[in-house]
């Protein structure tokens, strides 16, 4: 199928807002013309064409405050407010925040740092308005919970929008990553009944894939080499989703891990054209360039003119997955044929569908591959960062790694596989778990107001209004740096938060911790905080502990057979000598932190392991 250049599209969708001013003009004229009973002067005619598209800009955009300013004061509200802006349309915003971006040694934290200043400067609601156009960040836990992303009685007053569906279509079409409110609670009702508890608590998947990825992970080590971590939990995660997922795995972790670049076997070609490791780029890529379309807003059409790049890079993710789901619509068609001539159906090709999400899927939406790429990508991605960071953060406190180790051993000892509930049991590490993801959680969400609505005032001030169809982005990595939600030390990482007094402030306002999100569009693998908190401010179901339970069964096995973790910090990204001043995360951070849909370090997390021996010491 012909697809019309992105940039065709824009050109189209605008053409209207830019001829209409020009028609009026010409109206004008015309009316002059019959008026006086002759033309208008030709420097009135040129000025009125020249100035007619910025005068009605101007005209729409003082139009829009004097109403919203009205409204907000008929509600007994405010605006929020505006960040200062020495050019006109915001342009200095626009210049600070894309130099950010484009510097390439720029990490998460410096990414971030202008909207952490416009917080710091304004308050937690702050109007980030670019070429004239309203966003409201907050980082308001009552905001996010009460006011259309987590509470399901206002849910409705909120969805994601013409600009974020045309975003990211190309990549999740109508999943559930990029649909509205009813769409998502009709995704929600698909997948729910296949996240039985019975269904995530087997390890047998968990088993199979771990043995393979650290069984690798010891014969690198003892090549000499280190092991890029992140690329190895990463295949890791990717084989046990899609085995998950599809009934068979993809078996990434059978191109083996990834050698050092400046190593003869990390320039071999026969790797990079390994299947695997081009299925798991495509899908890669596609993340960083719908990632790149977010900071763009409406003009990402005019960076990609041409041509789609996320649909190029889908088209050879579908590739790897077209096959599998034909098959099982084929199985499908068999079964009901069966059915039809016989009344009895084949129990094998039962159990092949029944058995797997992907049959489960089928039945619900009749082969649409839309929720099964989204699916795939929260299994992988989610999972695989949280995995990373958390190594990374226990290279760092090996003391947290030998407590850690200690509750694993005192388990289930040097070798033995661990039960669905020893693992719950494992206090420690759940606290670990959440003391990672809080530290270096990212989870950006933003939603466009259906209506007008009132948010709370914040620390007792006036109530905020927001007009309908504003854009209302949210982020949960700096809502997890405030000081005043987490205490003073809430930029360090230190897992006894969750056990010590400090727990008070998670106790008296849940939602501050949102690590996968929650509400109506809680992640499919939030559920398990139930479990793996000590602090139980909610109650989940049991759908969504899968990728809690993978977390906690790679984490012993891993802790099973090393005792120690190294970072390589020879071999990872420079960070700017200036990050080592001050305190917190910049001043503590040997890596580079970048993002795509979630965080992960700049070229891979580089480790060195040492293999414990058979009683589990070192």
């Amino acid at each position: 199928m012909v697809r019309i250049p992105p940039g065709f599209v824009y050109i189209a969708d605008r053409l209207p807002r830019l001829v209409n001013p020009l028609l009026l003009a010409y109206a004008g004229n015309r009316i002059w013309a019959i008026v006086f009973k002759k033309p208008s002067p030709r420097w009135l005619s040129v000025s009125v064409y020249l100035f007619s598209i910025p005068l009605a800009m101007s005209c729409t955009v003082l139009y829009t405050y004097l109403r919203d300013r009205r409204e907000a004061a008929r509600r007994g509200a405010t605006l929020a407010l505006r960040v200062k802006s020495r050019w006109h349309g915001s342009l200095d915003t626009i210049v600070s925040v894309a130099r950010t971006f484009q510097n390439a040694h720029t990490g998460m934290h410096r990414m971030v740092a202008p909207f952490n200043q416009y917080c710091q400067e304004y308050g937690p609601v702050v109007n980030v308005r670019i070429l004239f156009e309203d966003q409201i960040l907050t980082t308001e836990p009552e905001h996010i919970k009460g006011c259309g992303f987590l509470c399901q009685t206002f849910f409705s007053t909120t969805d994601l929008g013409p600009v974020l569906f045309d975003q990211s279509n190309s990549s999740f079409g109508t999943g559930v990553f990029s649909s509205g409110a009813s769409r998502i609670r009709f995704h929600r009702s698909m997948t729910r009944p296949f996240f039985s508890k019975d269904r995530i608590s087997h390890f047998d998947i968990f088993e199979k894939h771990t043995e393979d990825a650290l069984s690798q992970a010891k014969a690198r080590l003892q090549e000499g080499y280190p092991v890029d971590f992140q690329d190895m939990v990463y295949r890791f995660t990717l084989d046990s989703a899609t085995e998950f997922l599809f009934g068979k795995s993809v078996c990434s972790l059978s191109a083996g891990l990834v050698y050092p670049k400046n190593s003869v076997l990390g320039q071999s070609k026969e790797y990079t054209s390994h299947p695997a490791n081009i299925f798991a780029r495509a899908l890669s890529v596609a993340q960083s360039h719908t990632t790149l379309r977010g900071r763009l807003g409406t003009f990402w059409r005019l960076a990609e003119f041409w041509s789609d790049r996320v649909a190029k890079e889908m088209e050879v993710f579908y590739k790897f997955i077209d096959p599998i789901l034909r098959a099982s619509l084929e199985t499908k068609r068999s079964m009901r044929e069966g059915e039809q001539s016989t009344g009895q159906v084949c129990n094998e090709e039962r159990g092949i569908l029944e058995d797997t999400l992907l049959g489960h899927l089928i039945d619900c939406t009749d082969g649409k591959a839309d929720e099964i790429v989204n699916i795939l990508i929260a299994g992988r991605d989610t999972t695989a960062t949280t995995l990373t960071f958390l190594v990374y953060m226990l290279s760092q406190h090996p003391d947290v790694l030998k407590r850690l180790r200690t509750e694993v051993l005192s388990a289930v000892r040097s070798s033995r596989r661990p039960t669905y509930n020893e693992v719950r049991e494992m206090k420690y590490m759940r606290a670990v778990i959440n003391g990672a993801v809080v530290c270096l959680a990212y989870f950006s969400l933003c939603r466009t107001s259906i209506e007008a609505v009132t948010w709370p005032g914040v620390n007792g001030g006036p109530p905020i209004y927001i007009p309908p169809n504003t854009r209302i982005p949210y982020t949960v990595f700096l809502m997890h740096r405030r000081k005043d939600l987490w205490g003073p030390d809430a930029e360090m990482f230190d897992p006894d938060r969750f056990l010590d007094e400090r727990s008070k402030y998670l106790t008296s306002n849940p939602f501050i911790f949102l690590p996968f999100n929650a509400g109506p569009r809680i992640c499919l693998g939030r559920e398990a905080s139930d479990n793996f908190s000590t602090l139980k401010p909610m109650t989940f179901d049991w759908n969504l502990q899968f990728a809690y339970n993978e977390m906690s069964f790679f984490l012993v096995r891993l802790l099973q057979t090393f005792s120690s973790i190294t970072l390589v910090e020879d071999m990872q990204t420079r960070s700017p000598a200036e990050w080592g001043e001050g305190m917190g995360c910049n001043s503590q951070e040997k890596v580079v932190i970048r993002h795509h849909l979630t965080l992960y370090v700049d070229e891979g997390l580089w480790v060195q392991m040492l293999e414990a021996d058979d009683a589990g010491n070192m």
